[in-house]
């Protein structure tokens, strides 16, 4: 044997074993080297292996492979209990953090990590790492009402903290700031955050009153500034809107294509007053269809470099909370110049196209125009009309009657098409959080979306994709809506959690198509697991983004798709709008694609960024408005789904979309263990099972509305089915551990990496982060349908608008 072939075997063999050393004794058993003469050869390389310092020895002399230190850098997530995992590739498991390690990073951090074990290879354990250092601090400031101190002398009070994963911590305020009084609500400055000597106290200097705890809707604004979106438009922005006309000039209509003559109408949620986008169509002598889009022409109004581009960059998007908007662009022209109300000239982006009975595109234009809306119609209208077939309503809009009848016809043609081709569809329940005066929640509505509603989506859908294939084709610099194919291994592992459901996927988990997808939920349709199945495939997914280049859009089962049809609340497709202005001016040549090329990555990172961040917001102030609303009513039954089974409990789903936590400690009728592979919870002695999609009746226990918590406890677990899920055991696998039972009872549906949802490597996470919300931005990304009195909501489905 030679010495490099002796050398390979024994590295391979120590790196499969990086947390475990050897006796040379040991490592001869282990590699099946017998005779004096193998061991006299295995001590050499040994000791060659050491002096070249790729292995190492213990007090034992035990030997041991050394591991290179491998430095990453990620995003970590923290544990009520101390320890936390960073988040590094997407498709590499999460680094664990102990206790000891974490430099007392906060949740969202952006840390530096030293590997300290590698993961073991084969095993779904992910690696272990320390924090080195922390590159970027996830909160700057902190908001919440003052409290004057009287017994420390070293500070001046302290700021009760609402934010749910720095609930752990105390705030306290120095001198150096502003003095506020008692109940005033601050924006406090981190000075110092945790450290050894104190590792739950931060330091911060208080730098503006935004109000009382009292003043009503304080809630929601705390939340506002919590998550630093900006809400008060700087005077220069304010100024530059008001010297905007609030009517078309005939300057503004120089070179643009005249389509006021045309019956183009708006169709909204009957509250939306920013309508930016208006349609019209009708049937071609050749049998085809002619589908006109007509966006506004915001990119007209906020030249680039503004005071308004710059500040509608900085907001990305218009955030639509429960009680008020916060528009991206001033209300002048949001609801005003920019809005396409009806009977008044408008400068529009418009993108025509003509559209074959199978619904395919075969012509399309894209151009700069003039419109005039015909009717501000709703989707309440519309539905009547097509739906319902009210004679009152059609009689009412006559003149439109025979159009909406085509639209409706052309809507079910391309949604045809694109269930044909693979596109996937979510369809969440949404509600609306009905508040009074003063912003107390008194009754969630569910919102059902009609034929309306969707054919405006199939409308939207394909405007986008004829916008996103024309550019791409011409190759020029643009931004793009992205939602890549997802990773391999977590389809794989999501095409073996259906076989327990008796679906076999036809094709490879290395090759995944949209279609594949569409037939798992084809197949569970109508079954128990289909709840179950859904969210598994979702959390299976990517995110959507923005982006540079066009790669495509998996849920859509989309080759090309940009987002064009939102400008007054989504700053790309304002984006969209300038370029396409700019190549119609300047040609694609050269010149004219070198402009924006360098800054349209930057833009494409910066909006997604802020997407995320108004997610966030509308997705915290939904869950604390619920919260509240729920507080109203503990000790009442409800009927509920589960939609989350973990370790410590299940979460169910009201039928009002209000979500909360059954946890393990009040399941009090049987012992019950987790079974991971099936998402289960199995009592051990009565086999009751629970799973995602069962009903369950519950009694609403507990609600901390700051937290955003609701606690329930099962009312039936005696109607629960019963399953042999659990694997057979040993008599002394009975005993029951200290922690078994939910330990402290730390665990909460806002929480990190040991709460909601678990991710693929078993390290968990939130049930409020990026699982269920934002992997094809379901629930909350690009429909109209309203949440709010002021402009429209986001979609359930995938990516639709």
């Amino acid at each position: 044997m030679s010495e490099s072939n002796l050398q390979e075997q024994i590295m391979t063999f120590l790196q499969a074993h990086p947390d475990r050393s050897y006796s040379v004794e040991r490592l001869c058993d282990e590699l099946q080297f017998t005779g004096a003469t193998a061991f006299t050869f295995l001590v050499k390389e040994l000791a060659n292996l050491e002096r070249q310092k790729k292995v190492t020895t213990d007090d034992q002399d035990h030997f041991k492979i050394v591991q290179d230190t491998k430095v990453v850098e990620g995003s970590f997530h923290g544990n009520d209990k101390g320890f936390g995992f960073v988040r590094y590739d997407p498709d590499l498991p999460d680094i664990y953090i102990n206790p000891d390690n974490t430099m007392f990073a906060f949740t969202g951090d952006d840390v530096q990590v030293e590997i300290i074990r590698p993961a073991r290879p084969g095993s779904d354990r992910g690696p272990e790492g320390k924090v080195t250092s922390i590159a970027q601090r996830n909160y700057t400031q902190i908001v919440g009402a003052f409290t004057p101190s009287t017994d420390n002398p070293e500070f001046i009070g302290t700021i009760e903290i609402k934010e749910k994963k720095l609930s752990k911590y105390q705030l306290f305020v120095t001198e150096q700031g502003i003095h506020p009084t008692e109940g005033e609500v601050v924006i406090v400055e981190i000075a110092a955050y945790p450290d050894a000597q104190h590792p739950t106290r931060i330091i911060g200097l208080a730098k503006q009153v935004i109000g009382s705890v009292d003043d009503p809707g304080m809630d929601v604004l705390q939340v506002v500034y919590q998550h630093e979106v900006p809400s008060v438009f700087p005077e220069e922005v304010t100024d530059e809107a008001n010297r905007i006309p609030d009517y078309v000039t005939e300057e503004d209509k120089a070179g643009r294509v005249d389509l006021t003559d045309q019956p183009l109408v708006t169709i909204d949620g009957a509250e939306s007053k920013d309508l930016d986008d208006a349609v019209v169509a009708w049937r071609l002598p050749n049998g085809n269809f002619h589908l006109g889009v007509h966006i506004a022409d915001v990119s007209h109004y906020v030249t680039e470099n503004s005071e308004l581009d710059r500040e509608a960059f900085k907001r990305g998007t218009s955030v639509y909370l429960t009680d008020r908007v916060i528009p991206m662009l001033p209300r002048r022209l949001s609801n005003g110049i920019c809005s396409l109300n009806p009977d008044v000239e408008r400068l529009a982006m418009s993108c025509e196209m003509e559209i074959d009975q199978e619904g395919n595109i075969v012509n399309h234009k894209i151009f700069q125009s003039v419109i005039k809306s015909h009717a501000r119609m709703t989707y309440d209208a519309v539905n009547q009309i097509l739906e319902a077939h009210d004679p009152k309503t059609r009689e009412k809009y006559a003149d439109l009657v025979d159009m909406f009848d085509a639209m409706g016809d052309l809507h079910r043609i391309l949604y045809k098409n694109r269930r044909h081709r693979g596109a996937i569809d979510f369809d969440d329940n949404e509600a609306k959080i009905i508040v009074d005066e003063a912003g107390h929640p008194i009754d969630i509505q569910l919102r059902v979306r009609g034929l309306a509603e969707r054919m405006i989506e199939s409308f939207m859908l394909s405007a986008n994709e004829t916008v996103a294939k024309h550019y791409s084709l011409l190759k020029v610099p643009f931004i793009y809506r992205v939602h890549e194919t997802p990773d391999s291994d977590r389809m794989l592992s999501f095409f073996e959690f259906v076989t327990n459901f008796g679906v076999n996927v036809t094709g490879s988990s290395k090759d995944v198509k949209p279609k594949m997808l569409q037939d798992v939920l084809k197949k569970v349709a109508g079954k128990p697991e289909e709840a179950m199945v859904s969210v598994m495939m979702l959390r299976s997914m990517k995110q959507a983004r923005y982006a540079d280049q066009s790669l495509g859009h998996f849920g859509l089962a989309a080759p090309y798709y940009t987002h064009f049809t939102s400008p007054i609340r989504r700053y790309p497709d304002m984006m969209v709008h300038r370029l396409i202005r700019h190549y119609a001016e300047n040609g694609t040549g050269e010149d004219a694609r070198a402009k924006y090329r360098d800054n349209l990555p930057n833009i494409a990172e910066t909006t997604s960024s802020n997407e995320r961040r108004g997610i966030d917001t509308e997705r915290d102030v939904d869950s604390m408005k619920k919260a509240e609303y729920m507080a109203d009513h503990v000790g009442e039954h409800f009927d509920a789904v589960v939609d989350s089974v973990m370790k410590f409990g299940l979460f169910v789903e009201l039928e009002n979309t209000v979500e909360g936590l059954v946890h393990i400690s009040v399941m009090d009728d049987d012992y019950y263990e987790y079974v991971e592979k099936q998402l289960a919870l199995v009592g051990r002695k009565t086999k009751r099972t629970f799973r995602i999609g069962q009903p369950v009746k519950v009694e609403l226990l507990r609600v901390d509305k700051d937290q955003r918590e609701i606690d329930f406890k099962l009312l039936n677990p005696e109607e629960a089915p019963k399953t042999d899920l659990l694997p057979k055991r040993e008599p002394r696998d009975n005993y029951r551990g200290n922690n078994r039972r939910g330990g402290n009872g730390n665990y909460r549906r806002n929480g990190n990496n040991s709460n909601r949802n678990n991710n693929r490597n078993g390290n968990g996470g939130s049930r409020n982060g990026n699982q269920r919300n934002t992997n094809s931005n379901n629930r909350n990304h690009s429909s109209r349908s309203n949440n709010n009195q002021n402009g429209q909501r986001r979609s359930s489905t995938t990516d639709h608008r």
